[in-house]
């Protein structure tokens, strides 16, 4: 099987799904091959990736470094959404969720995926090198990049001001 062909072709996703987006992506050295691949994935179906390091697997780095990079890339508005990878996920999930404005999620499933946008207006995707393979991270980023927030939606909207606000009440100034 080519490590770059989905397990479902972007030729099911609805016209919503299959728009072409801008994104930052950065993983540590231990994601480094996952982000490889989705970034040539990307790439491939159109997209314009902002590949943000590591740049190779040799040397150990630190993920904080990385999930920063893509924080500050979103807030000064280089892409409306990310990507980031670790081997589990976990440590850059905690880091990029101290940047204020950043509102990162574990991603391991397309439901996920999707919904976290759909419900939170989640925009870093967030991906475990070593917890899920190239094939299911393609559908996972597919599905992220596929999906609105519901900004019509009273309940939705109420639940994101709650966050917002905080997000403002715990924020140092």
């Amino acid at each position: 099987m080519n490590l770059l062909t989905p397990l479902a072709p972007l030729t099911t996703l609805t016209p919503l799904e299959r728009v072409i987006v801008k994104l930052v992506i950065a993983s540590d050295h231990a994601g480094f091959p996952l982000k490889e691949e989705v970034r040539a994935y990307l790439s491939k179906a159109g997209h314009e990736v902002v590949d943000l390091g590591a740049y190779n697997a040799d040397l150990p780095d630190d993920y904080p470094d990385f999930a920063e990079k893509v924080g500050l890339a979103l807030k000064q508005g280089v892409a409306p959404r990310g990507i980031l990878i670790c081997g589990s996920g976990v440590g850059v999930c905690v880091a990029a969720n101290k940047i204020p404005g950043i509102r990162a999620g574990m991603c391991h499933d397309t439901y996920s995926a999707h919904q976290g946008v759909e419900h939170d207006d989640m925009n870093v995707c967030v991906l475990g090198a070593r917890i899920i393979g190239s094939a299911l991270a393609f559908e996972v980023v597919d599905r992220f990049i596929g999906a609105q927030f519901a900004v019509n939606e009273e309940r939705f909207e109420r639940r994101f001001k709650k966050v917002l606000a905080i997000e403002a009440k715990y924020q140092r100034g």
